[in-house]
């Protein structure tokens, strides 16, 4: 696993992170008794840790899989450093990132939060999160056993706004139990788009429902997906975005990716729009309706809690013209709001989560693969259990031809969030490919610039 690790490290570095960016500045904490020398003959530059009850606030996005994982997590954390209080919350994806745009407008980010290096430009650009390298320099946070390239992916411009906890990769997922429903099988490793489509045309023309009597489908329509286009488009040998942050395709190419389930749609044989936003935050897949669905590879967990399905499988994606050409990234960060008043409370948390063996234990790859080596250790992945599934996944995508993972422009998080609503609204039937291609451009040169 450790060639996975160090392929994304050597991925980020070389592509060069380090944009523009101002520093969000450290902060005194009430919970820490400063950097000169006290009464207790620590030496001057040494932290000398304050036990002050002190309440920190923490927030991630998730499901109820995740918050049971992060509860236990904090019990833990609470032996350890009893006199520091975290009041947790957490939301779905979307609603995630539309409070804490709020939240940043009016300077009132939470101490900890799980990040996204989607909106990392834009945040830290801003002096929105706090800078932890001072705390890496005093020892607070211990990246010792971190890869030094991997930990670069949170910083930008000299400042380290975020520490990447996990990698991820994309990969399907495949429920043989709703395969086995439908009799169809599905396509043999190497499967083209072509070859997905059939898939799906054949489970929708197999008519099949569920106990509860609703229809069983082969796959959602994939192209709603902005990840996947960019996918797609490093596929047909090209980057999808510029070196210097701008869009590298154009609205033509936006055509031909959503014209690729035209067909699946006009058809009608992609998992319902409807019955998807009826079961949100759930889909199709993690109700068992769906035959298979493309996603990160860290949903292995959340997806067997939700389903309920023990047995599900996880394969390679579909290969483009340039073959499969996955790409690891960091599948997640924690950061902290640099309108905290309890900077070293809020590293000191930051740190147990990126570096305990217990966390590690506690939350295995369900968040991708630990990026602190003591914790990967710590994964007790027994014989087909999801973190086993997971870590061989990677071990097999990090065994095969990789490409560099596309670096978020700024606004990224905005711009996705509008591709997934126009692919609402196409399949509802409201507009055109060619109607969404040039809404989105329009969000997206407002948004990007």
């Amino acid at each position: 696993m450790r060639k996975s690790v160090i392929s994304i490290a050597a991925v980020f570095a070389a592509a060069g992170l380090a944009l523009t960016a101002c520093s969000s500045g450290g902060g005194t904490d009430d919970a820490t008794g400063g950097a000169t020398s006290g009464g207790d003959g620590s030496a001057a530059g040494e932290a000398t840790p304050d036990t002050t009850p002190v309440t920190i606030n923490f927030t991630w996005w998730g499901n109820d899989d995740r918050a049971d994982r992060y509860n236990q997590a904090i019990a833990k954390f609470n032996e350890a450093y009893p006199y520091i209080t975290v009041q947790t919350s957490w939301q779905a994806f979307p609603d995630y990132w539309t409070a804490r745009n709020t939240e940043a407008a009016g300077n009132a980010l939470p101490d900890v939060m799980q990040f996204d290096s989607s909106y990392l430009r834009e945040y830290a650009s801003t002096n929105r999160l706090l800078d932890l390298q001072e705390f890496i320099d005093n020892g607070t946070i211990d990246l010792g056993n971190f890869d030094e390239s991997l930990v670069a992916a949170g910083n930008l411009n000299d400042v380290q706004a975020a520490i990447p906890t996990s990698t991820n990769t994309l990969g399907m997922f495949v429920n043989p139990t709703v395969i086995e429903q439908v009799g169809v099988d599905f396509p043999a490793d190497g499967y083209t788009y072509d070859e997905y489509n059939e898939f799906v045309q054949a489970v929708s023309d197999a008519n099949v429902t569920n106990a509860e009597g609703y229809k069983l489908y082969g796959s959602g329509d994939y192209t709603s997906t902005f990840w996947f286009f960019l996918q797609w488009v490093i596929q047909q040998g090209e980057a999808p975005f510029t070196d210097d942050g701008q869009l590298n395709f154009t609205e033509d190419d936006v055509v031909e990716w959503l014209s690729l389930t035209a067909d699946l749609r006009e058809n009608k044989a992609v998992f319902p729009v409807d019955r998807g936003v009826a079961l949100s935050p759930l889909g199709g897949f993690t109700v068992n309706e769906v035959a298979a669905e493309a996603t990160w590879d860290n949903f292995m967990a959340s997806y067997t809690a939700d389903s309920g399905t023990d047995n599900l499988e996880i394969v390679p994606i579909w290969s483009g013209d340039n073959g499969t050409q996955n790409f690891f990234r960091p599948s997640m960060l924690l950061a902290a709001g640099a309108n905290t008043e309890h900077a070293e409370a809020a590293a000191t948390f930051i740190n147990f989560l990126l570096t305990d063996p217990s966390v590690g234990e506690i939350f295995g790859t369900s968040k991708g693969v630990p990026a602190d080596s003591e914790q990967r250790a710590a994964i007790v992945a027994e014989e087909g259990s999801t973190d086993a599934k997971v870590l061989a996944y990677e071990e097999l995508i990090g065994e095969t031809e990789t490409s560099t993972a596309p670096i978020p422009v700024k606004g990224f998080g905005t711009i996705e969030e509008k591709w997934r609503n126009l692919g609402e609204e196409l399949n509802y039937g409201n507009i055109t490919p060619e109607q969404f291609a040039d809404e989105w451009f329009a969000e997206a040169s407002m948004a990007v610039g």
